[in-house]
C-alpha cells in the first residue's frame, strides 16, 4: 500500500473531515501509543497503519478496502 492509498481510504472510509482528525489525533496502542500520522511519519507501512486504525474504529473487514478496486487479493 502507498502513502496515498491510505489517504485515499481515509477519505473514502471515514469521510475526509472525520479521516484526517482520526489520522492526525486517534492514539492507537497497536502503533505504539501514537497516531497515525506519527507512525507514518515515522516509517510505519501504511497497510499496518491502516489495519490499525481500523481495528481501533471497529471498521469491519468487509468496508476497509472502499471500492473494490483497492481491495487485496485473497489468498489461497
Amino acid at each position: 500500500m502507498r502513502y496515498s492509498e491510505f489517504w485515499d481510504l481515509v477519505d473514502e472510509v471515514f469521510g475526509r473531515q472525520v479521516g484526517r482528525s482520526l489520522a492526525h489525533d486517534q492514539v492507537l496502542g497497536a502503533l505504539g501509543d501514537r497516531t497515525s500520522v506519527q507512525a507514518l511519519g515515522e516509517g510505519t507501512e501504511p497497510r499496518q497503519v491502516w489495519r490499525a486504525l481500523c481495528d481501533a474504529m471497529d471498521v469491519p473487514e468487509h468496508a476497509r478496502w472502499g471500492s473494490d478496486q483497492r481491495r487485496p487479493a485473497r489468498r489461497g
